[in-house]
């Protein structure tokens, strides 16, 4: 299966922020949207992600001044992105081999979609258990 089923799945918009806005205004997004990571757009196109460590690194480093700072300043950069038609064990593989737990999904440029290790992890779950009851099924009626 590929990127592209997980986004169908999840449906809805995806939660952005701009490089220009304030690590406050961030944080207060993550805790509103109950979310781990946001993809970070400059000119239309995604110019990183900030995340929960973002947040963590930028205050050991600049203390409290740190909510003042742009996003820009504590973002992850540059993304690491996929696309629609990458397969989900691609992607978990990425995710694995790169240590990162949030893929932006890009296509000719744009932003369409926002992928967690979650959303991977409980796809894969959700077709194993499928094809477990799958096997138990034929099994039963042999």
């Amino acid at each position: 299966m590929t990127i592209a089923t997980i986004l169908a799945g999840k449906g809805g918009d995806t939660v952005t922020i701009t490089a220009e806005h304030k690590v406050a205004d961030a944080v207060k997004l993550l805790a509103e949207c109950r979310i781990g990571a946001v993809p970070v757009l400059r000119d239309g196109q995604v110019a990183g992600i900030f995340s929960e460590r973002d947040v963590i690194h930028c205050l050991a480093e600049h203390g409290s001044a740190a909510l003042d700072r742009p996003v820009s300043d504590a973002m992850t950069a540059p993304a690491i992105t996929i696309g629609r038609s990458e397969a989900v064990l691609g992607a978990l593989t990425l995710m694995t081999r790169r240590r990162v737990r949030h893929l932006p999904v890009v296509e000719d440029g744009v932003l369409v979609g926002f992928v967690s290790i979650g959303d991977l992890v409980k796809y894969r779950i959700d077709k194993i258990e499928a094809d477990a009851e799958a096997m138990r099924s034929y099994i039963q009626t042999a």
